[in-house]
């Protein structure tokens, strides 16, 4: 048993340089894809908002392919098909930009349905003061629907730290490609696999308690 000790901890010492490093590129993957969910999620719900349907119309196309397609088919279309007519992306950025849109067409979903949760006293009310549509959205409205967000919000951004694990696919070293190249080496994987799930449960943790924090604050505003 010492000895069965003794190996397991010599596997993780030799394993923990390039699995420190992948969890490093996991952490940047995320945070980038939660920045590029927003940024495409805040404008795609306002134009599934809009009362014109030209507008809305490639707002529901991109939602519905994005939520409709599996994340790993994204990333095989933006790395491996694009090229072939002339789009070619670096890995980092085809794996940004598929968890991206990916994210953004979730995060859309749940703005717009928090938008939807505000109710039209709240508009009529604020015409009639005055403002305009813009003026009642960041002023009034928004506010009011980021509180109700954030939690299903949250789920999506928490659920890029595992899907940052898709992106091996495009050779791009990560935590789960980290971990396959240490456990392509090694007779004993099911340590490494482990320890490579304890990381990213307590990645989730720490959003999960980021989260917890933005409710808090959100709430305490609108008391």
């Amino acid at each position: 048993m010492l000895m069965d000790w003794a190996a397991l901890a010599e596997l993780l010492r030799d394993a923990a340089p390039s699995m420190l490093k992948g969890t490093g590129y996991t952490v940047i993957f995320a945070l980038a894809s939660m920045v590029g969910g927003l940024a495409l999620g805040f404008p795609t719900a306002l134009m599934r908002l809009s009362r014109w349907k030209l507008v809305r119309a490639p707002a529901e196309l991109y939602v519905s392919a994005m939520r409709g397609t599996p994340l790993l088919v994204q990333l095989y279309v933006i790395y491996y098909w694009l090229p072939s007519i002339g789009i070619d992306f670096p890995p980092v950025v085809a794996g940004v930009l598929a968890l991206s849109l990916n994210a953004g067409a979730f995060l859309s979903e749940s703005l717009r349905g928090a938008v939807l949760g505000v109710s039209q006293g709240q508009w009529r009310a604020s015409f009639s003061l005055g403002l305009g549509y813009w003026a009642t959205l960041y002023h009034v409205v928004l506010p009011q629907a980021l509180r109700v967000a954030v939690p299903s919000m949250s789920n999506t951004l928490i659920s890029l730290i595992k899907d940052t694990s898709l992106v091996s696919v495009v050779t791009i070293s990560e935590l789960m490609l980290a971990t396959k190249e240490a456990v392509a080496g090694s007779a004993n994987p099911l340590p490494l696999y482990m320890t490579a799930a304890l990381i990213y449960w307590c990645l989730s943790l720490l959003f999960e308690a980021l989260q917890r924090y933005l409710e808090r604050r959100l709430n305490r505003a609108h008391r």
